[in-house]
């Protein structure tokens, strides 16, 4: 098996974000030149996060959901059900990609995937993640170490989007948010499809050439 070319898919479904976090650290310690990469795609008991250089004056009223302070870029977004997270556990080296590079690709996976329902958002470059009508759909982090990058996107489907309200989302006051439910019928109940339609586009902006 190719490790360049062939991809790992873990669908691991409702998951404490600490217990994730560390996995994903740990998976990076450990792999080699010879690990395939990853895509880990699970659903977050309610949890905000806070990014590497998130600041304090963006968490406004957290109530009763707990702030994690992370090591990923960006600054703090919230994660609960009904929201399809993407973790993208790849070796940048081996794929020659930069960071920026990466992150525009996702975008473009994510903006492919609204495409298939119907929806036209469109990336900032600015202001990394997906917007439709200048609300952000899906937000993105990524940490890189050893060469590798892990954390990923967050993609509002269908969800209570009411915690957002209690943040300045991605350090911006007054960042409206909005989710596939509230522009199409298509995405109700189909949140799987929505994952297996993610991966496939990601698999093929980033070159994979196979689905394990």
């Amino acid at each position: 098996m190719d490790p360049i070319n062939s991809l790992n898919i873990r669908y691991l479904g409702q998951q404490d974000y600490l217990s994730c976090w560390q996995a994903m650290k740990n998976f990076t310690d450990v792999r080699t030149e010879q690990t395939q990469d990853e895509i880990w795609l699970l659903e977050h008991h309610p949890v905000f996060t806070q990014g590497q250089n998130g600041r304090d004056e963006n968490v406004l009223d957290p109530g009763n959901i707990p702030v994690v302070k992370t090591d990923r870029g960006g600054q703090i977004t919230y994660h609960g059900p009904g929201q399809l997270v993407a973790y993208i556990l790849l070796d940048l080296k081996r794929k020659q990609l930069t960071i920026r590079e990466l992150v525009t690709r996702i975008e473009h996976v994510v903006i492919d995937l609204l495409a298939d329902y119907h929806i036209q958002a469109k990336a900032k470059r600015e202001a990394p993640g997906v917007y439709v009508d200048n609300k952000k759909i899906c937000s993105i982090g990524l940490r890189v170490r050893r060469g590798c990058v892990y954390h990923g996107l967050a993609l509002n489907v269908q969800m209570d989007l009411q915690p957002f309200n209690r943040i300045h989302p991605c350090g911006f006051a007054g960042l409206a948010m909005t989710q596939m439910a509230d522009l199409t019928a298509d995405c109700v109940g189909h949140k799987e499809e929505i994952g297996v339609r993610l991966v496939n586009h990601l698999q093929n902006r980033m070159g994979y050439s196979r689905q394990e």
